[in-house]
């Protein structure tokens, strides 16, 4: 405990490691060059993009089964205020869903994000499971009515009907123009005396990679809540190799990045999850168990979320889906920070702005602890050329040497913690900021200073992204070090040696992190800088 700064220097580091999994990245996942070929109904071949899940709906489903007759897949267009959803008839497949409010990049001529590309049409996302067979392969299907176009305010529904393997399916979609969430309604026919009627139906969803395969700060991975809490799993390997099974009182699933969701919701707990990754797409399904009663149809339902994990449209989606927003082990510190940061750019309209503002909050909501921290470093600072002289005299008796530094923190009453013990408590702050800065989808493509000042060239446009010139994590760094040279010296050359690193360390660390976090941590120093420097001036 004698040197504080090492230990401070350790439990930074620490946040570092909670926060970013830097040395222990997601292995790489492996896209498929080809998909497999199904008989799944596929239109267009328009690049997939990020999906962005929304609330989802709640509604019952048409019990009246009407006469079927078959007709050939033609694609069906939801639009919406949010997004643009693109279905199948044959099936009642989902081919696109556009997202209106956010684009694949900042180019001028970037097109909107769209969740399904042409390797997760084929896997059929929004499909639906018949007592185990894909009714969009082994069923006839029909569809009557036409195009839907919500303002804000307005639901429609559309409505498939179809027949598998002999059992007869209909299928009703509800929208809202207000979000992102998607209800459906699933009527098979009762039981008679002659035949069995379906027992099981699987919701299903599908994705591409969403990010970048090699993206370890926002891997795309599936996700479920169930009776143990959420859990995430992104291993493309795992997922392929052995899958993954889930039945503990699911509460919903799907595939998911730290900004978007494509998850679906079955309303009751005694529901399965199956789900894995192929052909490079990961999907999931659903199952759901029902009764068949003689002369009475069943009824099955669910909500789909699909769209941005924006906390406005999460907070009205059932089944707990507003727990796709997770912030790690202090989500209950990062949550009103990341909602601290909105309300700062409210008034700014620039979300570095916000970050920096928040940080000086911080900064002062912590000020006695980091003067009482700054004000032990200090006394300690006076006692390392009488503690270096006892290292010596006793260098070859560690037990006398231990006791007489003990002796002497005692005579000029200083704890040997006091410099750490404060940095201590405001660690939980640190991680939660920081995992919330990661998470938070307000910070993608919003622009801190876009240009690099005088000239055209593109800078921080984006706080989600790292900084193209290394600017912010150099100049970082240096204030790492200079922190270091205005703390006291440890007394141990080894230590001395390590503390040198750590703004190194910390540097080649931060290159690579979103340029959002960087203005945090850099605030962070310069403020700390600034109250070393008053209180060396006036102690």
């Amino acid at each position: 405990m004698e040197n504080k700064r090492l230990l401070l220097a350790i439990a930074l580091s620490t946040i570092v490691l909670v926060g970013w999994n830097f040395f222990f990245p997601a292995p790489t996942p492996q896209r498929a060059t080809t998909a497999n070929q199904t008989q799944a109904v596929t239109q267009g071949d328009q690049a997939a993009q990020t999906a962005q899940p929304d609330s989802a709906l709640e509604s019952e489903p048409d019990a009246d089964l009407k006469p079927f007759t078959a007709t050939q897949g033609v694609s069906v267009t939801v639009e919406t205020p949010l997004y643009t959803a693109v279905f199948n008839s044959a099936g009642g497949i989902l081919e696109h869903f556009i997202l209106k409010k956010y684009r694949q990049n900042l180019e001028p001529d970037s097109k909107d994000v769209d969740l399904v590309d042409k390797l997760a049409r084929v896997k059929a996302p929004m499909g639906i499971l018949v007592n185990g067979r894909p009714s969009w392969r082994d069923g006839k299907w029909a569809f009557e009515g036409a195009d839907l176009n919500l303002a804000a305010g307005d639901t429609g529904a559309l409505t498939f009907s179809g027949e598998v393997n002999g059992v007869r399916v209909q299928r009703v979609l509800t929208f809202s123009g207000d979000d992102y969430l998607i209800k459906e309604g699933v009527t098979l026919p009762g039981a008679t005396p002659n035949e069995a009627a379906a027992t099981r139906i699987s919701f299903t969803v599908a994705a591409p990679h969403l990010t970048a395969k090699d993206d370890r700060y926002n891997p795309t991975k599936i996700a479920y809540l169930d009776a143990e809490g959420l859990s995430e799993e992104h291993d493309t390997g795992d997922l392929e190799e052995k899958g993954l099974v889930a039945d503990n009182g699911l509460k919903w699933a799907g595939v998911m990045t730290n900004y978007f969701l494509m998850a679906v919701a079955p309303g009751t707990d005694d529901t399965a999850l199956k789900a894995r990754f192929e052909d490079g797409v990961f999907r999931a399904a659903v199952e759901k168990k029902g009764i068949p009663v003689l002369g009475k149809d069943a009824s099955y339902s669910c909500t789909y979320y699909v769209g941005p994990k924006k906390r406005q449209y999460m907070a009205k989606a059932p089944s707990g889906l507003e727990k796709a927003v997770n912030y790690g082990w202090f989500d209950f510190i990062a949550k009103p920070l990341v909602v601290a940061m909105d309300f700062f750019y409210k008034y700014t309209g620039n979300y570095g702005v916000a970050i920096i503002l928040l940080t000086v909050v911080i900064k002062i909501i912590f000020l006695p602890l980091s003067h009482k921290s700054y004000k032990s470093m200090e006394q300690m600072k006076k006692l390392q050329p009488m503690m270096a002289k006892l290292r010596e005299k006793y260098k070859d008796d560690k037990q006398r040497m231990n006791q007489e530094v003990m002796s002497l923190y005692k005579t000029y009453k200083v704890n040997p913690a006091g410099g750490c013990l404060p940095m201590v408590v405001q660690i939980p702050v640190f991680i939660g900021l920081y995992e919330g800065l990661l998470n938070a989808i307000e910070l993608r493509h919003a622009p801190f200073i876009t240009h690099l000042p005088f000239t055209d060239i593109i800078w921080l446009a984006d706080l989600s992204a790292k900084d193209p010139f290394y600017i912010t994590p150099l100049v970082m760094g240096l204030t790492m070090f200079l922190q270091q040279k205005m703390s006291p010296a440890a007394g141990d050359p080894t230590q001395q040696k390590i503390m040198m690193l750590m703004p190194l360390i910390f540097t080649f660390m931060f290159l690579s992190f979103p340029a959002g976090l960087v203005v945090y941590w850099l605030v962070n120093n310069v403020l700390s800088i600034a109250q070393q420097g008053w209180m060396l001036r006036n102690k």
